[in-house]
This record gives C-alpha cells, structure tokens and sequence, in this order.
C-alpha cells in the first residue's frame, strides 16, 4: 500500500494521480494475490497528495482481506480479487452496453435491463452515501475547530508526521543540522524521504510552551496561506516529543543580517523597503484577510525569516490569540511577548489588540532603518532606547540621521523619512492615535497619501536606571548559549508578576 500510494502520488506532471499494483501476500500460511489501488484528485500537490494517501492508508480496517478509504481528496483500496481494469486509467470499469431490445420479445429483456441497471443506481447510491459520510465528517471539525479548518488534508490527523520519520529526516537531530536554539527548543534542517527540504522545531520539555501553545501555533499556522508567512506542514506528538514541521526558509532570520555590522551590507535600502512592505502585507492578512482576526502577539526582528529572495515571511504563532470577525481587543493577566515591542497598554494593563500589532510593526520599521535594536539602544544624545532617539531626531528636523550609515551612499530620501514618520506614529501611545495595517500598507504604496504629524509616541523604557529590566519571574525564549541582560529584545516574556 505504501509503494501504491507513492506511485500515485509522484505521478508525472500532468498525469492522472493514480496508481495500483500487485503482489503475493500470505494470508493465513495461504499465498494469495494482493491487489491495490491509490488515488488523488488532480489538483492536489504531490506533497498533499503523499499527505493525504498517508493518512487514509493508516485508517484502513485491520485483520481483513480486503478494505477501502475514501475522503473527498484521495481514496485507498485492497483486495485478493481484481477489482479494477487494467486496460484503464480510472477507478472503476466502463459500464458495459445495453442490449439493443427487439420489439418481438420484450419479456425476455426486461431482466436483463434491471440486472445491468440496478447494480449501477446503487453503485452510485453507494458513492454518493460515501461522500455525504466525508463532508459531515469534514464539517463537524470545522465546528470543533471554531470554523477555521480547510480542506480535509489539514486537519490535524492528517498533519501528524511519526516520530521516525522527522529522526531520520534530522539525522536523528544531529548538532550539524541544527538551525538555533532558544528557550522554547531548538530548530533542526532535515530532508524527508520525497528529498522536500524541512525546518524542524523540537520544544523542550520545560520549555514555556505547553500544550495550548502547540496546539494553537499547529492548528492556526496550517490554515494560513500567504506569501509573507511561514508555512506549516506537519506535527508529531509521540513519545512525549512537541514538533513542529516547517517549510525550510534558507536565509535565516531578519536579526542575523539587520544587527551584524558585517552582514548589515547585504541589505540595502531598497530591500529594506521592499522587507518592510512584505512584513506589513503578512500582517494585514492576519488581521483582516483571513477567516478570522489573529493578533500575533510577538512581532520582532527574530521572528521575520527571509527566503532565498529576502522575501520576509512572519513565523512563531505560538502566543498568537484568535478573535472573531467581530471582535476588535482583548485583556488577559498572562502577558507574552518581547520587551521593546510590547505596547504600553498591553506591558501595563494586558489589554491587546491589532494595535498591539501595530506597534511592534513600528518599532521594527526604526530597528530596520537604524541597524540598532529598541531596548538594547546604546545611549545618544540623552535619549535611552531607540524610540526616544528617533523622536528627538523627528523633532530637530533631522529625520535622516537615523539611517543606518552603511545606506547613506544609496537611498530615497522620501522612502526613508516616509518610513521613520510611519514608524513614529504606530508606536504612539494612544492605540487610537496608532494607524491600521490596511493604512501602513497604503502609505508604503502611494506617495499621494499625507501622514499624521505624530505626536510624542510612548517610552516604556524611559524609567530604566541602570539598562536592565527586571527580570524576577519572567521566562525568556533567548537562546541558552547567550548570557545577556534583560534589557534585549530577544527576551519573549511569557508571563508577568506585579511586585
């Protein structure tokens, strides 16, 4: 069945998905003929339809000599009887033609007219129960999952990679392939068999994360389909492991190239602009363009990877929140998220919202701009995080100076302060007063649009005394390998305690 559901899955470009075979099997010290089948819908990738095949193989009927899966993407069948035509590329024979009936002797073909029809209508009868069966099925998850479940091969069964198959895939998660490491786990590259490149997060077991997390970030993350998000294709929970199954983005993250004085020269301006834009359009589709409104929680340079194009693409949906179509905010007592991101509201009071988003957006647009990170700003003019340093400078009539030197050589100078006004006005300590994503987007794409004169935005960090942040039953996602002060950005809090 395995070799069968391979076969159809790998089908040449253009061709039907479909594939059977034969073998000799021993049933009960018997050898019999083994007869198999796997089907596709055409317009499945090979990668869903090996997915898929996958997944109704595993839910065949054990212990018999025969059985047959169907869902509304793909079917499986076995039997020790040839149940299809070999001289044909569907599933079932041609019905076979209906005897011309003769005037003279109506009595005799009548039953052979009902021998050939009936077994047909039920046939059908047969197909069409089936089918209904799938689509019930199909919608009684989409109402446990809150109606944001796909098609069938996105569910979480059919998501579900076995252990075995992610071990080999990481080389039984050697040092050589790891990718990083942080306080959630650590990322591995691996190779599945079909040769598809893969990123592979293993979450430590005392990690922050527990199971609501890994739920969340795997049943959210499948369903979400856009260019400048990282895609989902799979979990494992077996042998008390939490993976996750990534598409495999090559360049890193945003931070490896932004903060590096020897790699902050691979981007230039216009790159920049164009990863700006791309981090701004991923966002709008979380807050307005999928099925429901996501606010992602945990925007920031580290969480931005970047394809073999520089494409940006947002990862990290594990402290994500989903709201209704309706719903615009939200409060809670656990706040996560990273110091020097995190919106005065939602730092102080727990309330967050798009806003939140926005604000993140903000800082990250000065980060991009400026080569330096928010809260570990090394101090300028009197101003002590990148915020209050930016703001000066907007004030003074220097704007340009925030650009980091390394772009000053090539650059559009309205992009630019476009850019720093933009990012002043999300950080804004008013959430109100802070624009929407469908607005930033609009403002990186037409020149036409007059900005906001901003006000001053907020400093949540003005009260630091000596450059850290305390740091007493806070967790960090970090990596390990470091030893920082809290006062970095890389620190995502996953719960604050009022002293």
């Amino acid at each position: 069945m395995s070799g069968t559901a391979t076969q159809a899955a790998n089908s040449a470009p253009g061709a039907k998905k479909f594939a059977t075979r034969e073998a000799d099997a021993n049933f009960t010290s018997s050898f019999r003929t083994l007869y198999t089948l796997a089907q596709c819908t055409p317009d499945l990738p090979t990668s869903d339809c090996d997915r898929c095949l996958r997944y109704v193989t595993g839910n065949l009927p054990r212990g018999r000599q025969g059985g047959r899966v169907l869902s509304p993407s793909c079917n499986v069948r076995y039997e020790t009887y040839l149940f299809y035509n070999l001289n044909q590329t569907a599933v079932a024979s041609p019905p076979p033609p209906l005897v011309p009936v003769s005037r003279g002797n109506g009595r005799r073909t009548w039953p052979i007219i009902v021998a050939i029809v009936v077994p047909i209508a039920a046939s059908i009868l047969v197909l069409l129960l089936a089918c209904w069966v799938s689509k019930r099925r199909a919608k009684k998850y989409d109402a446990v999952q809150g109606g944001n479940a796909g098609y069938d091969i996105t569910t979480v069964e059919a998501l579900q990679y076995d252990f075995a198959t992610i071990e080999a895939a990481t080389n039984k998660f050697s040092d050589a392939n790891k990718l990083g490491e942080g306080g959630f786990g650590e990322v591995y590259k691996g190779i599945l068999p079909n040769q598809q490149v893969i990123a592979v997060k293993r979450l430590s077991r005392g990690s922050g994360q527990g199971d609501e997390e890994f739920k969340n970030e795997a049943v959210l993350v499948a369903k979400l389909q856009h260019r400048n998000l990282v895609r989902l294709l799979g979990f494992c929970l077996e042998r008390e492991e939490k993976i996750l199954v990534y598409e495999y983005v090559p360049n890193k993250s945003l931070d490896y190239f932004v903060f590096d004085p020897t790699k902050q020269g691979q981007l230039d301006w216009s790159r920049r602009y164009k990863i700006i834009g791309g981090i701004a359009r991923g966002i709008l589709y979380l807050h307005e363009d999928s099925r429901l409104r996501i606010i992602h929680r945990d925007l920031k340079a580290s969480n931005i990877l970047l394809d073999e194009d520089m494409n940006p693409k947002i990862s990290d949906f594990g402290m994500a929140r989903i709201f209704g179509v309706d719903q615009t905010q939200g409060t809670t007592r656990r706040v996560v998220g990273t110091y020097g991101y995190m919106s005065p509201e939602y730092a102080m009071q727990g309330q967050f919202s798009v806003k939140s988003d926005v604000y993140s957006f903000g800082v990250l647009v000065l980060e991009i701009i400026s080569g330096q990170r928010n809260s570990n700003f090394y101090e300028t003019e009197g101003a002590q995080d990148l915020i209050s340093y930016a703001w000066k400078l907007w004030k003074d009539g220097r704007s340009q100076e925030l650009l980091n030197p390394v772009l000053r050589d090539s650059y559009s100078r309205n992009e630019v302060i476009r850019c720093i006004q933009m990012g002043l006005l999300c950080v804004q300590e008013d959430p109100a007063d802070r624009p929407t994503m469908a607005t930033i987007v609009l403002l990186l794409n037409s020149y036409s649009v007059t900005l906001p004169v901003p006000k001053q935005p907020a400093f949540v960090l003005q009260s630091r005394t000596d450059g850290r942040m305390p740091d007493k039953g806070l967790e960090s996602d970090q990596s390990t390998s470091q030893s920082m002060p809290w006062s970095i950005n890389e620190a995502s809090i996953t719960e604050l305690h009022p002293r």
